[in-house]
């Protein structure tokens, strides 16, 4: 059902990113891999053993030219986008009453402006085309908030908001547009807390575990193969939160 397709997938290095990169490779899709400040050979190889293109693209989704030059530049080499995935985010943790002017912009540029800019910039083909799949990661927090997580909370929420909007706008061209909200998974950011702090997580987690990329991945295959799913949040968390 996939194969051949295009994906376009942001902040695909590592990760949540990288494993939604290698998901759609087994089902044959080919992978415009957007990265801010460097891809491994290892990541590529990885995603090319199945037998599919993977093209690097580095850029700064929070800028709206070099997002466009992005999407652009996947269209050129692959004639397409059928599959944007806004995934590329990033944390500035802090209290409320410390946090910096810079913190706060700098989260959101990249989390909500980003999601906007590369969307914006990929439905101009998908409208022409009137065909599309949009999927953004949002983020448990951005549903149930978290103390030091103003910023990203805000952010997250941010593309919950406009990913309901965005699915209205584009129904009708035959573009769905959902949201995948993961919980606590296991990643670089997890992978340097303490024990004694990953227990705590996993104690406020139903099935007492934290989620793998892997999870999210497939959840984002999912959407992309259902044509009549659109302005959804999927909860992919564990049972976090039952909404």
């Amino acid at each position: 059902m996939l194969k051949g397709k295009t994906v376009l997938i942001t902040g695909a290095a590592k990760g949540i990113g990288k494993a939604i990169a290698v998901a759609f490779a087994k089902e044959g899709c080919n992978i415009a891999l957007n990265y801010r400040s460097g891809v491994s050979d290892e990541v590529i190889a990885e995603i090319k053993s199945y037998g599919v293109e993977c093209f690097p693209i580095q850029g700064d989704v929070s800028d709206f030219a070099k997002s466009k030059e992005i999407v652009d530049t996947t269209v050129e080499r692959f004639g397409s986008i059928d599959i944007l995935v806004n995934n590329a985010g990033i944390t500035k943790d802090g209290l409320l009453i410390r946090m910096t002017e810079e913190n706060y912009d700098s989260v959101l540029d990249i989390n909500l402006k980003g999601t906007f800019n590369m969307t914006r910039h990929a439905a101009t083909y998908m409208v022409k085309e009137r065909k599309g799949t949009i999927i953004n990661i949002s983020s448990v927090v951005g549903a149930m908030g978290n103390i030091g997580q103003v910023n990203y909370a805000a952010s997250k929420a941010g593309v919950i908001g406009m990913t309901k909007a965005i699915a209205r706008e584009l129904a009708s061209r035959n573009i769905t547009c959902n949201a995948i909200a993961p919980g606590f998974i296991e990643t670089d950011m997890t992978a340097v807390l303490k024990e004694d702090i990953v227990k705590q997580l996993e104690d406020q987690i139903p099935m007492k575990k934290l989620g793998k990329p892997e999870d999210i991945a497939q959840t984002a295959v999912f959407l992309a193969k259902s044509h009549y799913i659109t302005g959804q949040v999927i909860h992919v968390n564990g049972g976090m939160i039952m909404c």
